[in-house]
């Protein structure tokens, strides 16, 4: 992460712009004794979808998806607090930040529709013909 020039790298294309995203320090919850109680370690970063230079198409499936850290006005909420100290979960934010525009921004390959060669027809028959006759060999002999 290149937070000197504000930036951060998704993908080729674009990269977050630091001063879209805006960061607050809580108090941290769970166990962690009397540091957690008195420092405030834990980082809430709120992202701005809506308003954020995204790709249009970035920005749609963000706003499309169904993650319930996205509110009803287009706003992400991360809450970072893996780590004892604010700076490394200010860049634990970012970086699950980075990752998740990252995913919304990679676009799946259209399937080709093809068919089976006719080489590859031949021996699923020929398998099938050799099974059924490894059966036929399993039953009881016919006596007439």
């Amino acid at each position: 992460m290149s937070e000197e020039q504000g930036k951060a790298p998704v993908t080729s294309e674009f990269s977050l712009h630091l001063d879209d995203v805006q960061m607050d320090a809580v108090r941290a919850s769970g166990s962690g004794g009397q540091n957690v109680n008195k420092v405030s370690t834990a980082v809430h970063l709120r992202f701005d979808i809506t308003r954020a230079r995204l790709p249009q198409r970035v920005r749609e499936k963000l706003l499309r998806s169904r993650d319930s850290r996205i509110s009803d006005d287009g706003v992400l909420v991360l809450k970072a607090q893996r780590y004892r100290t604010q700076g490394k979960n200010r860049e634990d934010a970012i970086q699950r930040l980075v990752d998740l525009l990252r995913e919304a921004s990679f676009v799946a390959k259209t399937r080709r529709a093809t068919r089976p060669t006719r080489a590859s027809k031949e021996r699923r028959l020929k398998r099938k013909d050799i099974n059924s006759k490894n059966k036929a060999l399993r039953k009881k002999p016919n006596v007439d």
